[in-house]
């Protein structure tokens, strides 16, 4: 009989988010040291998915795809999503289930494994299988002093959650035809709550898990005020500002733009930080970025062993330099888009 490891998919505006890829590609490579072990995703939405949705979700991962449709799924609404993921998990029995560790994984999973009185492992930042084929969840403990490793071994299904950008969609395309699935759930969960008001957040605080470029501020920037250089730069470079705990806990910006292991793990293009020491619970939220720029005053600082680039100076004065470069380039270059071309 074949075994399942669930993916629940995380979607944005109706549409599959990156996390998504992320975990089909981390539960694929799971699967492969599991015997007859199928990777279903399971979609909640409020439409049946387009053939390119279906085609991405089997070339990332996916043997079956399992699309539950329902009216009240266009939004998340919390007692229809337990009651329609109780029902079907309990029909389908799967070995494993995992979800991205946003606000939608972190609000319906604990209520989900309470409800098949299972465990979860929340904040996930690593996923293995051991010789018995039971799932290893590895996460912070202890304020992210030490990493632990965590078995369910006598409940099912296994349950986790895991940070976005922590794992990577697969490289290579998996197959283009994955078993479709469409259930029509029957909801009899009576309206309990009412949603009151939906409120966006803002596009730079959603987008430092996206960005491409970040920019982190520590305590090297000595004041909140150089906050405002780095926002500069970040405009610059069409990136986005993060920071690390400290300038957090001193209220010198919010902590949806807070990189480590109490924070959000990253994984743009180019990270810089900015007068950050290299603390494990920091360098665990942004190492696997594609290249490393360290600016710090002590030669010796921690962030430099995972750095591509160092810079040892005063962070601030090194950020104005940079920022002033790239200022007078700009205005060197003419803008390609504006201009006319005649022949």
């Amino acid at each position: 009989m074949k075994k399942h490891i669930w993916v629940i998919a995380e979607k944005r505006k109706g549409t599959l988010h990156s996390s998504t890829y992320e975990l089909l590609g981390k539960a694929r490579e799971l699967a492969f040291k599991i015997p007859d072990t199928l990777v279903t995703c399971v979609t909640l939405m409020n439409r049946s998915l387009t053939p390119e949705e279906r085609k991405r979700l089997s070339e990332q991962g996916s043997d079956v795809i399992l699309n539950i449709v329902h009216k009240k799924f266009k939004r998340f609404d919390y007692l229809s999503y337990l009651e329609t993921l109780n029902n079907i998990a309990e029909r389908f029995s799967p070995e494993i289930i995992l979800a991205p560790a946003t606000t939608t994984g972190r609000t319906i999973m604990p209520a989900l494994a309470a409800s098949l009185r299972t465990g979860l492992t929340a904040d996930c930042t690593g996923l293995d299988i051991d010789k018995d084929g039971r799932l290893l969840q590895t996460r912070p403990a202890i304020g992210g002093n030490i990493m632990a490793t965590i078995k369910t071994p006598k409940h099912k299904p296994q349950m986790a959650t895991v940070r976005p950008k922590t794992f990577t969609p697969l490289a290579e395309k998996y197959s283009e035809t994955g078993i479709y699935h469409e259930i029509i759930p029957l909801i009899n969960t009576s309206s309990k709550t009412k949603l009151v008001e939906f409120q966006e957040i803002s596009a730079e605080q959603k987008s430092i898990q996206d960005a491409e470029i970040v920019i982190s501020g520590g305590k090297g920037i000595r004041k909140p005020e150089n906050l405002e250089l780095l926002k500069k730069l970040a405009g610059l470079l069409n990136g986005t500002v993060g920071a690390s705990r400290p300038l957090v806990d001193s209220k010198w910006i919010g902590h949806e733009n807070q990189v480590g292991l109490s924070g959000h793990t990253v994984k743009p293009k180019v990270y810089i930080a900015a007068g950050i020491s290299g603390a494990v619970q920091h360098v665990a939220g942004m190492q696997t970025s594609e290249v490393i720029i360290a600016i710090n005053k002590d030669i010796n600082a921690p962030i430099f062993d995972y750095s591509d680039i160092g810079l040892v100076g005063d962070a601030v004065e090194i950020l104005e330099t940079l920022y002033n470069a790239l200022t007078s380039l700009k205005e060197e270059i003419p803008d390609v888009r504006n201009s006319q071309r005649t022949v």
